[in-house]
């Protein structure tokens, strides 16, 4: 069961349908900063891999280059921390952008399309351990974790909401004079709780999720901090909005 869950639907975080075995989507992450002047090819792959149903594509920015005179509009602490733990766990001497990481358990420049998609193609092929998804019941969204091998370390539940796009004129730094549009661009990350192998439940009520404005929220099960990812589902809230939308 999940352990120590926190309820933070205060913050928005909300679920919904993914990650069945018959389309198991590959979870792709970019880090990316709009102050790297090699990020804007990576981004674009990215926005890509976005709009395919076989991968689960997040954008997260990291603030370690805003010392070169450009402060990262979407950045977050948060997120530079997770790409460290990434590159601890993957054995690299540091972080650099743009990096991408594939269900927690391989990595690559973000640019270099034809090795991320071998990464992409070796993952599909393997099953996540953990099989989650989501239910819609009209009043509530309800988050299914099934049952696992107990795992030896802490796997933890992560919640990731993120914006669909977002556009940004760049001032100053290496991308001075660009407009950029980030897709899946990652607004949130909150860890609500701990899974020890045991089946599992989340209901969220729907109202206070599609309040919030999100576009579109991941939910992760983790091991450790920087692990593999044992387990992924997505929703579409802005599909979800529309869906509440009284006809005319």
């Amino acid at each position: 069961m999940l352990l120590r869950l926190v309820m933070a639907i205060a913050l928005g975080l909300s679920l919904a349908s993914a990650a069945r075995a018959d389309t198991r989507p590959v979870v792709v992450e970019l880090f990316t900063s709009q102050g790297c002047s090699s990020c804007p090819r990576a981004d674009a792959y990215l926005h890509e891999l976005a709009g395919r149903d076989d991968v689960i594509a997040l954008s997260f920015a990291v603030d370690y280059w805003d010392f070169l005179g450009w402060k990262d509009t979407l950045a977050s602490p948060a997120f530079t921390k997770r790409q460290r733990a990434y590159a601890k766990t993957l054995g690299l001497s540091g972080v650099y952008t743009p990096q991408i990481v594939v269900d927690g358990i391989a990595e690559g420049v973000g640019s270099r399309r034809a090795a991320i998609e071998e990464h992409i193609a070796k993952q599909s092929a393997t099953p996540l351990p953990v099989p989650l998804h989501f239910t819609d019941d009209g009043t509530a969204l309800t988050l299914h974790v099934g049952e696992g091998a107990a795992p030896k370390h802490a796997a933890t539940l992560w919640l990731v909401r993120y914006a669909k796009e977002e556009t940004v004129e760049i001032r100053r730094g290496e991308n001075r004079g660009k407009t950029m549009t980030y897709t899946h661009a990652v607004r949130g990350l909150m860890p609500v709780g701990m899974w020890d192998g045991s089946a599992t439940t989340v209901t969220l009520p729907k109202t206070e999720m599609l309040m919030q404005g999100y576009e579109g929220c991941v939910a992760l099960l983790q091991m450790r901090d920087g692990g593999p990812i044992l387990g992924a589902a997505r929703i579409d809230l802005a599909a979800a909005v529309e869906a509440e939308a009284p006809a005319r």
